[in-house]
């Protein structure tokens, strides 16, 4: 049990006095009015004559009292909000019209009776809540609702300071004290601090003087009294009280990383020690930080002495408040997709196949509209896959692999069998047997060629279209897992049979989701054929190319029989004597392609004999066989268990497994559904008013391209993409952003409200001030975050622009290239990785892409028709900047050059759209555009 927050007889007695006060004004002062004075309405409708009679006692005493009901009707007014604010944990309350100091005192009563009755209800959470699954629970900050107070501790006669500890009196400990952050309007001060610890308000300079050379906790120092941040960390003076004592060598440290003050002082169970634990604050967190905040790693516990750190023991001591996690349910069914975001391979190439969707769903677009964009579990599950995405490991591995192929194809040597990979954040490594200690350059040997290692840095300069002739050599590497230093995959053809996963239900099912969704979307597979039983028709609308669907494995086995004997047969036609020297030389290519089964259900004995049967080969087949449960003669075992840690059994693999449950791969089976819709969604209307940043900007946002904040402040190199992108976010949506939201967009893994209101803090110095001394970013009255009317966003002034060039048709052109003129690049374009996963579920990124290609059309239609036939090159151009796969400008771009009658220039232009990977197949009306203006350009590589 957690020791309960103790308060001091002077809380509770101006707590009580405080709800005395309240029901004194709220209900005693009525009940006088109405047994002394009566109702304050008439007995009967006046008439105009009383403004003409002369005022006698009884009026003016019924003025008075009226007078008095309304001073009453305004204190109520302001009770209701200030008890609205405190309860729902609002922050700062709407103000009442007319009632400033009303409020203020009715502000104070609300704060103490919220005092007495909520006082321990903010930090009992982190205490009293049951044991939470990670995969049905979200983090979020608990908001504060009353301000919290450390009553004044005594050891000693009144007046009187304690007594130093041993460790005090030599030097050895400091007493630290960490800002607490608002609650309602009360922040905290160092006057405040100084009277809360020290007894003195007026002593505040002493800490000043402490702490004016400390970097603190978010890399900002401490340079006005008047200024200070909650999470800051205070060194005190040695008589403080209510403070935290640490080892004087531990100060750096908490200045860097910053500490939350500890839970109340707890009797130690004899005989063991007492150890004190502290989660994190949840900060930036990338692919590679697997866990969520549910299940973070607490700081390591300390020796008792002398490194432990203690709070004061005093008697009836209250510790100062702390930003605490509270672990709640969702309120959308679907938790946060926490396997999704660890899933980077995977995730990489479910991007890229939606990717593939939505260029064609572009190209079906309409002017005006946009393409449908996901919604909810679909868009969290599109934002998991866009933090955990890494296309770069990805093509290490495509390009990797084909290289490999391409030197042995030269040497006329057969590539090894590789029956594992482990891919690094600079090397791929391959397990290879037998060992050879010849790979093909820039691949080095490793343990004696039992390794061949590929530093990916050699990848750098080499394409994708180098190897566009280079069958994949690997198609059935599979990611098992990670581990402490990267991926671990494994290789299904080599195990020349059946591999079973056996371990709970749940688990084994969702290991083997995994693996076929990455199958089924990866990049080092060519034309691959996947078969699945018992996953239901979901998965297929991922890749219906490769996907093949059906209830049981009775039904898949005959096609199954009959590929092995097409490639038994291809075989023996070609000489070779395994697939890979049939991939590797190019020869008689669709006999190589894979095919393979993943069963999630285990088989029956004779389904599951049938199977070994027709898996045991003695040589390499282009097939692979994965089936849940335990069956007996199955070449490999792999087991995984109930934390979805996984053993692949004699490969010697032991990797915390890659899952995606049923409700998220059916999440990801929505992102597919709305990626093949064929209507699209009404752009909304653009503003008819005018931007902020018109007539005068002091600081100004830059999305349409490389994100730019452009401002007169400064901001800590570590600390500038974060801040960024809060400030993207808020210059996205103008209308304001409450805190909380802010906090699931930028940190949807959740975060600590101390380490958001730090960043805030420190983006909004970042920001500055505008012309009139008012800061560039505020809170509003409604408790929201907006920019100031000086803070100049260029997508803003896109939009205006655009509706402008609608309401003046005679200057349409002009303002379409003025428009058009603050396009320097793709929206956001360079994003941090893993940042920015908000995109997925807003509108911004499908709205402005359709705007952008709307207005560069436009604008290359206008000036056609003028005859200014290198203006519409120009707006081609300036689209293609933002929307450089969009096939509608490329279009527009090969017409408009070919009617400058520069044939050289059309040649150039049909290579450089042949030159991009992303748009490896063209649509036909792009295909039958260029066989028509270059036809000897049509052919690729022509």
């Amino acid at each position: 049990m957690a020791a309960r927050e103790q308060r001091s007889v002077g809380d509770v007695v101006a707590g009580l006095l405080a709800l005395l006060a309240l029901l004194a004004l709220a209900v005693g002062v009525p009940a006088a009015l109405l047994r002394f004075t009566g109702s304050p309405l008439p007995e009967e409708v006046p008439d105009g004559s009383v403004f003409t009679e002369p005022l006698d006692t009884e009026t003016i005493l019924y003025v008075v009292t009226l007078g008095v009901w309304l001073a009453w009707l305004q204190l109520v007014v302001c009770l209701l909000v200030e008890l609205h604010a405190g309860v729902r944990g609002i922050g700062v309350p709407a103000r009442v019209p007319l009632a400033g100091a009303t409020q203020a005192v009715v502000h104070k009563l609300v704060v103490a009776v919220l005092l007495l009755f909520t006082a321990t209800t903010a930090i009992m959470p982190a205490f009293t809540q049951p044991q939470a699954q990670p995969q049905q629970y979200r983090v979020t900050q608990m908001a504060a609702h009353e301000e919290l107070r450390a009553p004044q501790a005594q050891s000693g006669p009144q007046g009187q300071r304690p007594a130093a500890s041993p460790q005090e009196r030599d030097g050895t400990t400091a007493k630290i004290y960490t800002v607490q952050p608002p609650h309602g309007r009360h922040h905290e001060s160092l006057w405040e601090i100084a009277e809360k610890c020290l007894g003195d308000g007026r002593r505040y300079k002493e800490i000043f003087e402490l702490n004016k050379s400390h970097v603190q906790p978010d890399g900002s120092r401490l340079q006005k009294a008047s200024l200070i941040r909650p999470g800051w960390v205070m060194e005190m003076p040695s008589d403080a009280r209510n403070t935290e004592i640490i080892p004087k060598s531990q100060l750096r440290e908490y200045f860097r990383d910053g500490h939350p003050a500890p839970p109340a002082a707890q009797p130690k169970p004899a005989p063991q020690k007492e150890e004190k634990k502290a989660d994190p604050p949840v900060e930036q967190q990338g692919p590679a930080e697997q866990q969520g905040p549910a299940a973070q790693t607490p700081r390591p516990a300390q020796p008792e002495a002398p490194g432990q750190v203690h709070a004061e023991q005093r008697p009836q001591q209250s510790p100062a408040p702390t930003p605490v996690l509270e672990v709640q349910p969702q309120e959308q069914p679907f938790p946060w997709p926490e396997a999704l975001a660890g899933t980077s391979l995977l995730a990489a190439g479910l991007l890229t196949g939606l990717g593939m969707r939505r260029r064609a769903q572009v190209m079906r677009r309409r002017p005006g509209e946009m393409i449908a964009r996901p919604e909810g579990a679909s868009a969290l599950a599109e934002q998991a896959l866009r933090i955990g995405a890494d296309p770069e490991g990805v093509r290490a591995l495509d390009l990797g692999l084909r290289l490999l192929s391409q030197g042995l194809a030269a040497q006329r040597r057969t590539p090894p069998t590789v029956y594992g990979a482990h891919l690094g954040t600079r090397t791929l490594d391959l397990w290879i047997a037998p060992a050879d200690e010849n790979p093909p350059s820039p691949w080095e040997p490793h343990d004696g060629g039992q390794v061949w290692r590929l530093h990916t840095a050699a990848l750098d300069a080499l394409k994708e279209r180098d190897f566009a002739d280079v069958l994949a050599p690997y198609p059935g590497l599979i990611s098992l897992g990670v581990n402490e230093s990267g991926r671990v995959l494994a290789d299904l053809e080599a195990a020349h049979g059946l591999i079973a996963v056996d371990g709970p239900p749940e688990q084994r099912k969702a290991a083997l989701a995994a693996m076929a969704v990455e199958l089924a979307t990866n990049s080092w597979s060519d034309h691959m054929r996947l078969t699945l039983v018992g996953f239901g028709g979901e998965l297929q609308q991922i890749a219906p190319g490769r996907i093949r669907c059906v209830p049981s494995l009775a039904e898949a086995l005959p096609e199954l029989e009959a590929r092995t004997a097409e490639v038994r047969q291809a075989l023996y036609a070609a000489g070779a004597d395994s697939v890979l020297t049939g991939r590797c030389r190019g020869v008689s290519g669709e006999a190589w392609m894979p095919h393979y089964l993943v069963v999630a259900d285990q088989p029956s004995k004779a389904d599951a004999a049938r199977l070994v049967a027709l898996a045991r080969t003695g040589q390499r087949l282009s097939a692979g066989y994965l089936v849940a449960g335990r069956v007996e003669d199955a070449t490999w075992q792999w087991r995984i268990d109930e934390k979805g840690e996984l053993d692949a059994g004699v490969l010697g693999f032991q990797v915390t497994a890659q899952r995606i449950s049923e409700p998220e791969y059916h999440a990801v089976a929505g992102l597919f559904r709305t990626a093949g819709r064929t209507e699209g969604v009404p752009l909304p209307a653009v503003p008819a008013e005018p931007p902020a940043g018109v007539e005068r900007h002091s600081a100004g946002i830059r999305m349409l391209g490389r994100a730019t904040v452009e401002a007169p402040g400064t901001v800590d190199e570590t600390r500038r993409d974060l801040c960024a992108e809060v400030l993207v976010y808020l210059a996205a949506h103008p209308g304001g952003v409450h805190p909380t939201v802010l906090s699931g967009a930028v940190w949807p893994r959740g975060v600590t409200a101390g380490v958001r209101d730090s960043t805030i803090a420190m983006a909004a110095d970042w920001l500055g001030r505008d012309s009139r001394g008012r800061p560039n970013l505020y809170s509003d009255e409604r408790g929201r975050l907006r920019l100031g009317s000086e803070v100049r966003v260029d997508l803003q002034h896109f939009r205006f622009l655009l509706w402008r060039s609608a309401a003046e048709p005679a200057s349409e052109a002009a303002y379409l290239s003025h428009a058009l003129e603050l396009v320097r690049g793709p929206l956001l374009e360079g994003r941090p990785k893993g940042r920015y996963s908000w995109l997925a579920a807003d509108e911004l990124e499908y709205e402005t892409v359709a705007r952008v290609v709307d207005a560069a059309h436009r604008l290359g239609e206008l000036r056609t028709a003028e005859g200014d036939v290198r203006g519409a090159v120009q707006a081609a151009r300036a689209g293609l900047r933002l929307a450089p796969d969009d096939e509608v400008l490329w279009r527009d771009l090969l017409r408009a050059t070919q009617a400058t009658g520069d044939h050289t220039a059309v040649r150039a232009a049909v290579d450089e759209l042949r030159g991009r990977a992303d748009l490896d197949l063209l649509q036909p009306e792009t295909e039958a555009l260029i066989e028509e203006l270059a036809p000897r350009a049509h052919a690729r590589g022509a």
